[in-house]
């Protein structure tokens, strides 16, 4: 397998046994995420906007010109791929605009359903097309949230993108063939409260815009919130436990 450019600097010179993509790992979770693949020998690459510590691929995920450059990155990287697994987290998310969909602007509504609600499933399906002919292990990992099934007010956008985020989860799992065949293991997750700098956005809003904002206030002044750190950790492990294909996982209930 080539070697790939890392800012640069160059992989040494040794197997890549796994080839990890996260969507968004710039920072808060992605970066967490990015930091902590617990898969020896890994590769990880970063897809966004402005890139982290990861190999960056740069790509803006609200723009569907660019979903056909990641989908292409995909197919290219991965011809030949000779490793033990692929992977792919999907992370990348906002939840701006805050406030009623009739009052924010426009233009930004429409990049946040773009991001939150097509781009999972287009990229999903994308790693998908570009793994089918693989037969090492194969993980698709879909960041999920509360929100998915709490109604908040001045998050619809991000609301109704993680709820289409879980439902593709439960369809695409549904399609896949048993696992240890060429199968493709696809799940969603939602790490609970974070404090990122997502979160700090949302405190900053006004309750007019959000009117579950002092909720959050408290949650950060309690202490409740867990680290990007955490969440990663609580992620990578389920990598090590068994759950039905599909499967629509909460850190926070999970045993």
């Amino acid at each position: 397998m080539r070697l790939a450019a890392v800012r640069g600097r160059r992989y040494a010179d040794r197997p890549v046994t796994s080839l990890v993509w996260i969507s968004g790992a710039s920072a808060g979770i992605g970066a967490a995420l990015a930091a902590t693949v617990p898969f020896p020998d890994a590769r990880v690459v970063d897809l966004s906007r402005s890139g982290g510590a990861a190999e960056h691929f740069r790509a803006d995920l609200s723009d569907p010109a660019d979903w056909v450059r990641v989908e292409e990155h995909f197919e290219a990287e991965l011809a030949g791929f000779a490793g033990e697994r692929v992977v792919f987290v999907h992370n990348a998310g906002t939840v701006v605009p805050i406030g009623p969909a009739d009052s924010v602007d426009a233009g930004a509504y429409a990049r946040a359903v773009l991001l939150n609600s097509a781009a999972p499933q287009v990229l999903g399906g994308a790693f998908l097309r570009a793994t089918a002919g693989l037969t090492c292990e194969k993980h698709l990992v879909m960041l999920s949230s509360g929100a998915a099934t709490t109604a908040y007010p001045g998050w619809s956008a991000y609301n109704a993108g993680k709820a289409a985020v879980d439902h593709w989860v439960r369809t695409i799992g549904a399609e896949q063939p048993p696992l240890g065949s060429v199968g493709c293991r696809v799940i969603a997750v939602a790490p609970g409260v974070v404090d990122t700098a997502m979160q700090g956005e949302i405190r900053a809003v006004d309750e007019l815009a959000f009117p579950a904002v002092e909720r959050f206030r408290e949650l950060k002044d309690s202490g409740s919130l867990i680290s990007p750190e955490q969440a990663a950790q609580g992620i990578w492990s389920l990598f090590e436990r068994e759950f039905p294909n599909g499967s629509v996982l909460d850190l926070r209930k999970l045993p």
